[in-house]
């Protein structure tokens, strides 16, 4: 007689790997890059803090793990003793007016790449890019030349002029994928039903630009703000950013727990505008707001 444990298949005999085995190449992937992060961000952030947080009665050196004292001394010395309040005014009004003058500057630009066929557009397309090779210094000398020439005395002008040139690339190449998810047969169909030209662009345009837009606002105002070079070459010694307070604890008066101050006031606010952006472009789904519209 033949038992039903002989009749079984032969897979189900074969014994479990054991868990150690399951792990696989990705697993290992994943593992090895949460430990770059940790190593390349977590980590240089923490000691920042840390510094930052250094009282200045005391000293932090090896063997000690952590800081002897914490407290805000250098916070305050920081804010009351440099035109760290000015500059962070400067930085503030200057970086969203670059933002939205980048904005529309390349708009018209990123709608003709996207819609239009014509002799030269891949050339046009790489020259867009030139402001990001060239050295910030050098385009720093040069932008301050040209504009002195131009007779424009302004700081806030001149930065603001030099700004919205230097980071259009960025504005060009995130409005012109963004234009280029606009569904035409919705504006067809809006135009064929009577829609006003502010409906057609509420229903078919609004819901494929509102992220690039967005992109680029947020992606722009950040390489604003953190932009040293034309900031500290054409706006020196009168208009001060957040940058150049930064590197002039860098240079000869390296003063460490200072510098950590300055460099946290200028990534936090960073920091949650990608965390905001990545959020809002995650929930945002231009293919189905279309198709609702």
């Amino acid at each position: 007689m033949v038992s039903l444990s002989d009749t079984a298949p032969v897979a189900s005999r074969r014994p479990r790997r054991p868990a150690f085995r399951r792990f696989t190449i990705s697993n290992v992937l994943i593992a090895i890059l949460l430990l770059v992060c940790v190593i390349w961000l977590v980590v240089p952030f923490g000691m920042a803090v840390l510094w930052s947080l250094l009282d200045p009665s005391v000293r932090w050196e090896y063997p000690d793990v952590l800081p002897p004292a914490l407290s805000f001394a250098r916070w305050i010395e920081v804010w009351n003793t440099t035109s760290l309040p000015m500059a962070l005014r400067n930085s503030y009004i200057l970086a969203p007016t670059v933002a939205v003058t980048t904005l529309i500057l390349a708009s018209p630009t990123a709608y003709a790449f996207a819609r239009y066929d014509f002799p030269g557009k891949g050339a046009a397309q790489v020259l867009t890019l030139l402001p990001l090779v060239i050295p910030g210094f050098v385009l720093a000398i040069f932008f301050s030349a040209l504009i002195f020439s131009l007779g424009i005395y302004s700081r806030f002008l001149s930065i603001l002029l030099a700004h919205s040139v230097l980071f259009l690339p960025y504005a060009i190449r995130l409005m012109t994928v963004a234009f280029s998810n606009v569904r035409l047969d919705l504006v067809d169909a809006a135009r064929d039903l009577g829609a006003s030209p502010w409906a057609r662009f509420r229903v078919a345009y609004w819901p494929a630009l509102a992220p690039g837009i967005l992109a680029s606002l947020i992606i722009v105002f950040i390489q604003s703000i953190e932009e040293f070079a034309v900031a500290f070459v054409v706006g020196a010694p009168n208009f001060t950013t957040i940058p150049s307070i930064l590197y002039s604890y860098l240079g000869y008066n390296f003063v460490r727990p200072n510098a950590a101050v300055v460099s946290l006031v200028l990534v936090i606010p960073n920091v949650l505008l990608m965390l905001g952006l990545e959020r809002l472009l995650k929930s945002a789904n231009p293919a189905q707001t279309g198709v609702k519209g």
